[in-house]
């Protein structure tokens, strides 16, 4: 039976740190408690996670903060990937909490698959899940793959959100049930990923000590091999060496002088060009993307895998840079009509670098007519109807917390 307060809904995070698919997720359930109607929490398996040559605590992380000034309840079963905690295994104490806070919902949602290991476990109770994937290569997942099917065999899973065709499709072929898969793509919020004026626009580029007239490429991901850095760095050297009004601005987790895996990649790549490697800034996770974006010409993709939906290329061309992407998820059909796809080769991707912002006022038009379909609006009522038809006819009472 339904609460007067709604349908109660718990996310399970693996932990809070940087990343899309977090960002992505944190904006649909704030947005879902907003509206009245599902009353969301959230428990992480982690406290802290070391990601990227960085420990992420949960209680400094942006998507924690936004969630609990939106007046959800945010738990943790304590882990730190720090601590000497096999990952397979839950302590009875981390399973009496895990299952207090879910035995008070009328039903579960993953944040990817990995949580799912939590939700397999014989003392997790018994509640329809909602698991929710954000990448297009399951073989890249280990165990988490095994824990998902392991899931679906035993009818624990409700539904499984895609967040893009290429994810439908590859998790499919790896065996996923069919009638589980939905596809939701993704959105944003309009209101805040949006081009500014041409004076606020000059005034960001002073701000960052860029020239009024540079050429500015933007960079906005986590030091990863699946999102290809090296290739970054590689086709930013070719840039920088044959516009001399260019710059590169690289944000995201690892994306620092404190990686020393990147300051390698960087000093391979511009060791005899030094006043190269003035014009890359390097400016880490910032809480503030929609204005790096809006600062601009391009927002570039350079992954080599497992990218499904890449929200840097949603929001990048709704502040009004244009997206340059390798043919990566569906990146491709993202960027149609808005954009380029390249190959990956560092001459290639320069030089379409500099013809999408030789080109950005001439796509200008495209990209406010592509507005509508990035909503997060629609994304945020598909959401919601997922959960709900996940909640009906299950005949649960739930435990308050």
């Amino acid at each position: 039976m339904i609460q007067r307060d709604g349908i109660r809904v718990l996310s399970l995070y693996e932990g809070f740190f940087s990343g899309g698919a977090r960002a992505l997720h944190s904006t649909v359930v704030a947005g879902l408690h907003s509206m009245g109607r599902q009353r969301h929490s959230v428990l992480s398996i982690h406290t802290e996670v070391r990601r990227e040559a960085t420990l992420q605590r949960m209680v400094d992380d942006q998507r924690y903060r936004a969630l609990r000034a939106a007046g959800m309840r945010i738990s943790s079963l304590g882990r730190s990937t720090d601590g000497d905690h096999d990952p397979r295994r839950f302590t009875e104490a981390e399973m009496a909490t895990a299952a207090r806070h879910a035995a008070a919902a009328h039903v579960v949602v993953s944040l990817k698959e990995q949580p799912l290991r939590l939700v397999n476990q014989a003392d997790f109770p018994d509640r329809p899940v909602v698991a929710c994937l954000h990448r297009s290569d399951p073989e890249h997942s280990g165990a988490a793959l095994g824990d998902l099917l392991t899931a679906a065999d035993a009818g624990r899973l409700a539904a499984v959100v895609c967040c893009a065709e290429s994810t439908r499709q590859a998790y499919r072929a790896a065996g996923v049930p069919d009638h589980l898969l939905r596809v939701i793509p993704n959105g944003i919020n309009l209101a805040r990923f949006r081009p500014v004026s041409g004076a606020r626009r000059l005034a960001l580029r002073g701000a960052h000590g860029l020239p009024a007239d540079a050429t500015v490429v933007a960079y906005a991901a986590r030091y990863d091999a699946m999102k290809n850095p090296r290739l970054f760095v590689d086709s930013a050297r070719v840039m920088l060496e044959r516009d001399d009004r260019a710059h590169v601005l690289m944000c995201g987790a690892g994306m620092s002088a404190a990686n020393p895996d990147l300051e390698a990649d960087l000093r391979q790549a511009f060791g005899d060009r030094a006043d190269l490697l003035r014009r890359v800034h390097l400016l880490g996770v910032r809480h503030d993307m929609e204005l790096v974006y809006a600062t601009a010409d391009v927002v570039a993709l350079t992954s080599a895998f497992g990218e499904a939906a890449p929200l840097c290329l949603i929001e990048g061309a709704m502040c009004g840079a244009i997206p340059v992407t390798t043919p990566v998820g569906d990146s491709a059909r993202i960027v149609q009509g808005i954009g380029f796809v390249t190959g990956f080769d560092p001459g290639e991707i320069a030089a379409t670098w500099a013809e999408a912002a030789a080109r950005r006022g001439e796509l200008v038009g495209a990209l406010t007519e592509a507005r509508a379909r990035f909503s997060h609006v629609r994304m945020l009522s598909a959401y919601a109807g997922v959960i709900e038809r996940a909640s009906r006819g299950a005949g649960l009472q739930v435990a308050r917390v």
